[in-house]
């Protein structure tokens, strides 16, 4: 029964450490999706501005 009880509380806590993970992503990811896009607008538009001659 020990055993039991020991597997029930790593299941409780994998599960609860997953959804704070998700909970993390969920609340930055409108952050990290603009830096993302803000970085590749950035670096399309320096490209597109050398001049190869």
């Amino acid at each position: 029964m020990k055993e039991a009880t020991g597997e029930l509380n790593m299941t409780v806590v994998t599960i609860v450490l997953i959804g704070v993970i998700a909970a993390f992503f969920a609340f930055f990811w409108p952050t990290i999706q603009e830096t993302i896009q803000d970085t590749w607008n950035d670096n399309t538009t320096s490209q597109s501005n050398v001049d190869f001659n």
